[in-house]
């Protein structure tokens, strides 16, 4: 996520990465999964479903900031632009796939 970041586009927080699934330009949503309370991003595993983007957990909401370029946490983070993670990112959304199909 920090090369994204550097090098490419990523939405940063949980309204603008509703937004960006709603609006079709996110490749990949990562949520923390110690956000209190749950409700602030219970939405986006079935939105993202709906509008089949792939969507990976971390455990981490301050580390999620971190690596998003943020000094303070991040619910959620939307990977709109790949940038040099191109391939990364292609590895990650095929093992969600796999994962998915299971």
């Amino acid at each position: 996520l920090e090369v994204v970041n550097n090098t490419g586009k990523v939405k940063r927080g949980t309204n603008e990465t509703t937004k960006a699934v709603e609006r079709g330009i996110a490749k990949l949503v990562v949520i923390a999964e110690d956000v209190e309370p749950q409700e602030i991003v219970m939405h986006l595993p079935p939105l993202c479903e709906e509008k089949n983007v792939p969507y990976v957990y971390v455990p981490s909401k301050l580390e999620l900031g971190r690596a998003a370029g943020i000094d303070v946490a991040a619910a959620s983070v939307a990977v709109i632009e790949p940038g040099d993670a191109k391939s990364s990112i292609e590895e990650i959304i095929k093992e969600v796939e796999k994962l998915k199909k299971v």
